[in-house]
């Protein structure tokens, strides 16, 4: 069964279930997957610990990959780009393995850059400080591109400004940031925040990193549970 470790923030949360149940098309409640969720918003900030040495979130993610494992959880996904900066350290045999964000980006690149070109990664300063996109992703197929310092800022008070519920002025900064990294030719924009999503529309060029996860989630599931009828809940418990 999926476990979700979410909180981080709630809105984002929020935005990844409902992109989770959408993507999980199915005729009846009881064909659809199953899932749980914890979302504890007071984990430690993740820019904050990298870029300035603040409280580190690795207890507190522990903590919720454990409550997870004990919900029934088999696997986990975190709806939080910068938190995968500490996916190594959150694995061991007490913990599901998490289906990673990076990974499921991946997919979606090879879908709409597959013959590769220089991508923008829209994220929070420690996603980008980590280089949690550039140390996964095949960086001769899809190079990340440099953002100006004054970009990176605009995107970063977008993320703030989400996190408070000003979605109409975040959407300003955010589509203003995307144009000029259109401009300094990136071929596809990777929003890679899961603030970002909510406060910023589709596109053809667009890769949402909350929808390439929810994606991932259902094709997991679909992939695992194959051999049971969708709706045999006792087959899935035993599985799980």
């Amino acid at each position: 069964m999926l476990g979700v470790l979410g909180g981080m923030g709630p809105l984002a949360t929020v935005d990844f279930l409902a992109k989770l149940v959408a993507a999980d098309v199915a005729e009846t409640d009881q064909l659809h997957m199953p899932f749980v969720v914890r979302s504890v918003p007071q984990i430690p900030d993740r820019s904050r610990a990298i870029m300035k040495g603040g409280e580190s979130p690795l207890p507190a993610l522990r903590q919720g990959m454990r409550a997870l494992a004990a919900m029934g959880a088999t696997v986990a996904a975190i709806p939080c780009n910068t938190a995968h900066h500490w996916a190594e350290a959150l694995t061991g045999p007490d913990l599901p393995p998490i289906l990673h964000i990076v990974d499921a980006v991946a997919d979606q690149l090879a879908r709409i850059l597959p013959d590769g070109g220089p991508i923008a990664v829209l994220a929070t300063a420690g996603t980008r400080a980590a280089r949690v996109y550039e140390t996964r992703l095949d960086g001769a197929r899809w190079p990340v591109q440099e953002i100006p310092e004054a970009d990176l800022a605009a995107v970063g008070r977008g993320i703030t400004l989400v996190k408070a519920g000003r979605l109409d002025a975040a959407r300003t900064l955010f589509a203003e940031a995307a144009a000029a990294q259109r401009a300094r030719g990136a071929a596809a924009i990777v929003l890679a925040c899961t603030e970002i999503p909510t406060a910023f529309p589709p596109g053809d060029d667009v890769v949402d990193a909350t929808q390439a996860l929810a994606e991932r989630c259902v094709r997991w599931y679909r992939e695992s549970y194959a051999g049971f009828p969708p709706a045999d809940a006792g087959a899935i418990r035993a599985a799980s």
